[in-house]
């Protein structure tokens, strides 16, 4: 593949887009007008803007391709049409050509990857969104991996994210108010400009690979310093299988468990010592080893949890093991989801912790055989109806995306962990 498409032949792409989402709703509301089933053509309509936007923003590559990886976990937000669209965007993207590559390592580094390396494979070790990896070598002989931001995707970032979002309100497909998809998208644009510089990344590796250094089971690669810069980061180069490997059942299931516990410790050292997290919890940022350890890739996506969030993510673990109502209400109105005049009624909690409570009930939680998603999903049609509930808190957008994401992942390993006393050690 070539360079990404300029901003301004991006910007007519994803106009592009949304003409044909909005204009699709228009035709779905006169067929609808006119006779046709109102579920079957919301349901064709929803289908069809799916694909099309799942189509445009994968041909971008970019931040909006990065925002379609968001939002193919949103479902809170998105109808599942659009959703399920999406998911493909989580697979490796189509690679740049070595010359772009080669040309952007020149650009910020000052010399070709020929001169500042002993060695640098031409094929890529892996591609992504906002850029791709390559192993390499350096003149003292270590072994690293070189992530190099495409060029020109940092310029994109707020024109693209306007251009979904303008798709999505124009189409009708988000669920919730605009209010809280404004306030989403304004989160998800903070982190994307941090995520693209590769010195914050830098940072972000030194200060979790200082934390995790006493924690077994938890491995994060090194810095080098003197090949980085603000596009390019060179990080020292830790192996491991690919977390899909983990659907061979040859795999033990004492592997399993001690690989989801460890993962386990991420989760709950992250928010309740470190006060930030590790918020990409797709599965290429993660590789396991036959030693039960956890190989951690990709700090560009990490949030800084305030105070607030981590005392009231506490709270609603207490209210919720206790089953306090009034106390998970008061940590809800703390955290910034349930509007400040609202009062959960006691029977809508039951049915919630009956859906997503069993890993703080039960002793071992056996992942292999969770349902909480498809619980959760009956749940949506009622809490769609009760969206004058709540309010926007963006501050938990990248914290619900890193659980729900993990919860997938502990599913994939098949993995029993002591789930409870993981999380119930920080109450």
């Amino acid at each position: 593949m070539k360079k990404p498409p300029v901003k301004g032949m991006r910007l007519l792409r994803l106009a592009g887009m949304t003409a044909s989402v909005a204009g699709g709703y228009a035709q779905s509301r006169v067929r609808r007008a006119l006779g046709a089933d109102a579920d079957q053509e919301e349901h064709r309509f929803r289908k069809a803007s799916g694909e099309r936007i799942a189509r445009t923003l994968g041909e971008l590559k970019g931040a909006a391709m990065k925002v379609g990886q968001f939002a193919s976990a949103a479902r809170d937000l998105l109808p599942p049409e659009l959703t399920d669209a999406l998911v493909g965007l989580q697979r490796d993207s189509p690679p740049m050509a070595y010359e772009v590559i080669a040309e952007q390592i020149e650009k910020e580094l000052g010399s070709p990857p020929e001169l500042l390396f002993q060695h640098f494979e031409r094929a890529p070790f892996a591609a992504a969104s906002v850029g791709q990896v390559h192993r390499a070598r350096t003149d003292d002989g270590v072994e690293v991996v070189v992530k190099v931001q495409y060029p020109g995707v940092d310029q994109a970032v707020d024109s693209d994210l306007s251009q979904v979002r303008l798709a999505l309100r124009l189409g009708g497909l988000a669920k919730v108010p605009k209010d809280m998809l404004d306030a989403t998208f304004g989160e998800l644009r903070e982190r994307l400009h941090e995520e693209l510089d590769y010195c914050n990344e830098a940072d972000n590796v030194r200060r979790f690979r200082a934390f995790h250094a006493g924690h077994q089971g938890l491995l994060v690669p090194d810095v080098v310093g003197e090949r980085s810069s603000q596009r390019v980061l060179t990080l020292t180069y830790l192996p491991g299988r690919p977390l899909s490997d983990l659907d061979d059942p040859r795999w033990p299931q004492d592997l399993r468990d001690k690989l989801g516990t460890a993962l386990g410790e991420l989760i709950t050292r992250q928010i309740f010592e470190l006060k930030a997290i590790h918020g990409d919890p797709n599965p290429a940022n993660f590789a396991w080893r036959e030693d039960g350890s956890l190989v951690i890739y990709d700090f560009g996506c990490v949030k800084n949890l305030p105070d607030r969030v981590v005392d009231s993510t506490r709270e609603i673990l207490r209210g919720a093991r206790d089953r306090d109502y009034g106390q998970l209400d008061r940590a809800m109105h703390d955290l910034g989801p349930l509007r400040p005049e609202r009062s959960i009624p006691s029977d809508y909690y039951d049915r919630w912790l009956h859906a997503i409570a069993p890993p703080l009930d039960e002793e071992v939680y056996d992942f292999g055989r969770a349902d909480l998603a498809d619980r959760v999903k009956k749940l949506i049609p009622s809490a769609v109806k009760r969206a004058h509930w709540w309010q926007p808190a963006p501050e938990v957008v990248i914290l619900d995306r890193m659980l729900a994401g993990h919860y997938d992942n502990l599913r994939t390993m098949r993995a029993r962990v002591p789930a409870r006393r993981l999380m119930l050690r920080f109450l």
